[in-house]
Parts: C-alpha cells; sequence; structure tokens
C-alpha cells in the first residue's frame, strides 16, 4: 500500500477523507492520499505569494541548477517511480520506464531553458515619434501557475507543466489526475529535496471542485490544462483574465499515400495505435488508406496486431496493458457496436478478456462510417479505424472533418501530396512518413480547434508563464 500526503506550499497535509487508487489491471486498492478541499487551495495561493518572491530573487543558474538536481534525483529513482507509475496507469512496465526517461529529458530541457529566457533590442525610433529614444523588453514571471493534468502520463505531463514553472520563476500548484496522484506527488517530493522554496510547491489532490478553485482564483495567474475538451471548455468560461494553456485531446489521423512503405506505416500504425492501450492524446485512432493500397496494407496490420501481447502490465513482455477503469470497456463496447451497426467490419479483436476484465484486445475496424464516435469522437481506447480514400484532397477533407486538431502523420514518397498535407491540415503538428504519435519533449507540442490553446514544451511553455516588460530610455533627456 502507498500512503501519500498532499503538499501545501512544502510542507506536507493529511486529511482523514482519503481518495483511493486502484491498480486498473486487477482492480485492487494500492494506494491513498488525502481529499483536497477549496480551503486547501486557498491556503497554497497566499503562501504561494512568497513563493513567488523566493523565486524572483533566484538567479537564472540557480534555478538551472535545481532543476538539474531533480533530474538526477528522478534518474536515480527510475524504477520505483516505474512501479509506481504502472500500478497507477496500467501501462506496461516498458511503457512506464520509457516515461521516467522522458520525464527527466523534460526537467533538464527546463533547467537548460531557465539560462535562456532572454529579451529583444527595440527600434523605438524605427516610428515617428520615438527619434531620441532606446528601448528593449525582457521576461518576467507571470505568477502563481495552476496546473493541472491527466491520468495516463503522471510524470511526464506534470514534469511539463512544472519544470518550466519553476524556470520561468513561477510557483505552482498542482492538481494530478485523481486516479493517479500519488507518482506526481512523489516528484514534487524531489523537487522540494533538490531546494526549490517550499512556498512555490504545492499539490492537492481532489476532484472539480479543487480544480475550479484552482482555476477561478483571483490571484493565479497562469492556467495549464490537459485533459478533455469538454471540461476545458468549462475552464474557458469561468478562468477569467488569465493566460491560458491547453491540451485537449484528438482523434489523431494518418494518411497511408498509395506511393507509401506500407510495410513501415502498418507497423508504425500499430505501435501508435495500441501503445498505452491507445490512451495517449495522439494516439493513431484514424487512419485514411488509399483505395489501390487498402487490402494489402489492412492485411500488413492485422498481422502486426496479431502479434502483440495483452495482459498483465507488469510482464517484461507484455505489449498492450489494461484501459483505466471497467467504465471504459463498457464505453468502447457501445462505440465498437454503434459502427458495425451502421457498416464497419472488426478485423481484429473487437472484445475485452474474460480472465482479465479491463484489458481490451487491440482491435481494428474496417470501413468506418463518418458518422461514428470512433470517426469524429476521441476513442481513447485500443481502437484504430479504417477508411478509403480515392485521392489526396479526400484524405485531407477527412482529417479535417472532425472538431480536433492535434497532429497528423502521412506515409507518402509523393513530394506534392506531402505539401498539399502540411498546407491543408488543420491541426498543429505534420509527422512526415511517421505517425502523429511521435513527440519530442523540446519540440512545441499542441493543437487547433478542439485540441487546445497554446504550446507545450519547456522554451514555448515558459512563453506563457511569462510576462514582456518593456524598458524606454530618452536618450535625448
Amino acid at each position: 500500500m502507498i500512503k501519500k500526503q498532499m503538499i501545501i506550499s512544502g510542507e506536507f497535509a493529511d486529511k482523514e477523507e482519503k481518495i483511493d487508487v486502484i491498480y486498473p489491471y486487477n482492480l485492487q486498492k494500492i494506494g491513498e492520499v488525502p481529499k483536497g478541499s477549496i480551503e486547501d487551495v486557498d491556503k497554497a495561493v497566499e503562501k504561494a505569494k512568497i513563493g513567488l518572491e523566493k523565486l524572483k530573487r533566484l538567479s537564472a543558474y540557480e534555478k538551472y541548477d535545481v532543476l538539474l538536481k531533480v533530474a538526477n534525483l528522478l534518474k536515480d529513482k527510475k524504477e520505483e517511480f516505474a512501479k509506481t507509475i504502472v500500478l497507477e496507469t496500467g501501462k506496461t512496465i516498458r511503457e512506464a520506464r520509457v516515461e521516467v526517461d522522458r520525464a527527466v529529458n523534460t526537467i533538464t530541457l527546463s533547467a537548460e531553458e531557465a539560462k535562456r529566457i532572454s529579451g529583444e533590442y527595440v527600434h523605438i525610433d524605427g516610428s515617428p515619434n520615438g527619434k531620441g529614444k532606446k528601448g528593449f523588453y525582457f521576461r518576467e514571471p507571470a505568477g502563481i501557475v495552476a496546473a493541472i493534468t491527466p491520468f495516463n502520463f503522471p510524470v511526464n505531463l506534470t514534469a511539463h507543466k512544472i519544470a518550466p514553472s519553476i524556470a520561468a520563476g513561477c510557483p505552482f500548484i498542482l492538481k494530478p489526475s485523481e486516479k493517479t496522484p500519488l507518482s506526481p506527488i512523489m516528484l514534487c517530493e524531489l523537487f522540494l529535496e533538490a531546494g526549490v522554496p517550499k512556498e512555490a510547491v504545492s499539490v492537492i489532490p481532489g476532484f472539480a471542485d479543487v480544480g475550479q478553485r484552482m482555476t477561478t482564483h483571483p490571484d493565479v495567474r497562469v492556467v495549464s490544462f490537459t485533459g478533455s475538451l469538454k471540461v476545458g471548455e468549462i475552464i474557458a468560461k469561468q478562468a477569467g483574465l488569465k493566460k491560458i494553456v491547453m491540451e485537449l485531446g484528438s482523434n489523431s489521423a494518418v494518411i497511408v499515400d498509395k506511393s507509401a512503405d506500407l510495410e513501415k506505416a502498418a507497423k508504425k500504425c500499430v505501435i501508435g495505435g495500441f501503445a498505452l492501450a491507445g490512451q495517449v492524446c495522439i494516439s493513431v485512432q484514424r487512419v485514411l488508406v488509399h483505395q489501390d493500397v487498402a487490402d494489402q496494407f489492412e492485411e500488413l496490420m492485422k498481422q502486426e496486431a496479431l502479434k502483440l501481447k495483452f495482459g498483465d502490465p507488469m510482464e517484461e513482455d507484455t505489449d498492450v496493458g489494461p484501459v483505466i477503469s471497467i467504465n471504459e470497456v463498457d464505453r468502447i463496447h457501445t462505440w465498437i457496436a454503434e459502427a458495425v451497426q451502421k457498416g464497419a467490419t472488426v478485423k481484429v479483436g473487437g472484445m475485452s478478456c474474460a480472465e482479465d476484465k479491463t484489458v481490451f484486445q487491440p482491435t481494428i475496424i474496417s470501413d468506418i462510417p463518418e458518422d461514428t464516435k470512433l470517426f469524429y469522437e476521441e476513442a481513447f481506447a485500443p481502437v484504430v479505424a479504417v477508411k478509403r480514400f480515392k485521392d489526396i484532397d479526400e484524405a485531407i477533407n477527412l482529417v479535417n472533418k472532425t472538431n480536433y486538431g492535434l497532429q497528423v502523420g502521412i506515409f507518402s514518397n509523393d513530394y506534392k501530396n506531402i505539401i498539399k498535407v502540411i498546407h491543408n491540415v488543420d491541426v498543429g503538428g505534420v509527422i512526415i512518413n511517421d505517425i502523429p504519435t511521435f513527440r519530442a519533449d523540446n519540440m512545441p507540442y499542441g493543437g487547433v480547434k478542439g485540441s487546445g490553446i497554446g504550446r507545450e514544451g519547456p522554451k514555448f511553455a515558459i512563453e506563457d508563464y511569462t510576462e514582456i516588460k518593456v524598458v524606454v530610455f530618452d536618450v535625448d533627456a
């Protein structure tokens, strides 16, 4: 049993009321944390004001140094964190180790960016009334950051919010997913151990009331949220005059052109579709394949999917673990049934495992109709839907025929088609000859339309966590 306390301004606090943490694979309780409240948020915000002043007094090197210490502490505890991630999320142990490695990199990148926050000389005299004036601008911490994270990457997505926050000089208040609060608390313990001012670090596990107070509190300046479109829209309406960064998911598409390397595309699509049981914002959900090569491609993809081992995520050779809950299994069954009723065909999988109730078989569905949830909503499941197209214009139209726009992948050796896709798809990222599931932690990551606002990646997050201050000198005075 893993028991953790919440952190309010660097101080550990317990509560009588608890949140149970359930292992998705066997549905057994594996840990617990205190259930936070609105009052806890208010306490954290008041102390965070002290944290803001302390962070402002740190030099760029001092922020770099403390974050590098966090990264090294995390690296030393890789296996402990990986096993905790498995118990919370159900992702495989191999996937969990990769997540820890990525979080180490994310924090290291944030440390490096702490030394690169800069400004620019401005030619004030480039304006008619600017004669005799010289100026520049620089960036200052925006203020207190409210960070809300999802269950699927509890360490790395937390790192993507709180490490750039400290690099920018901003205290943070974190609300992790109520399903996965253990590893985020463990990570924040490392921030304190490394020497981050204690008033700058708060972690409050809780539910919607905690999140609402964090995002609407008048003294919170930045809201960084990763989660569903529905909740994102609520936050945007309620937050008021704050800086908002949101990554709200997708139903990412892959275009497989007739000139593509089909074997490579099939292998990549299976990896991208079934990693973390499909519970990734940029998971391969829709594969749009040219009609001339569709039969061959579907067979290649089917054979790749059949190689996957699904089941116990702690076993070293497991490829696909459970989804997060029984409710999700029921929802996935419903969405597949709708697609089949409307004319789709299940090629592989299509059902959960009787012996492992939360493990859903890797599933490939062919001829997916456009009016099904598996086409236009976010599945967040180990399900890949395939649809055929006749030319690149139709493929682009199908990519855009959704409210989401995070990333898209295209497999093609046709230069003109690639360029056409780059310029015409409504997404935040286009990945050429690879899947949309690709993400490097230093790249600008985010989407358009219902997929969010702003960009993550330490350098780009810091832009949202800082404000520009301009300075103008009258040199003729």
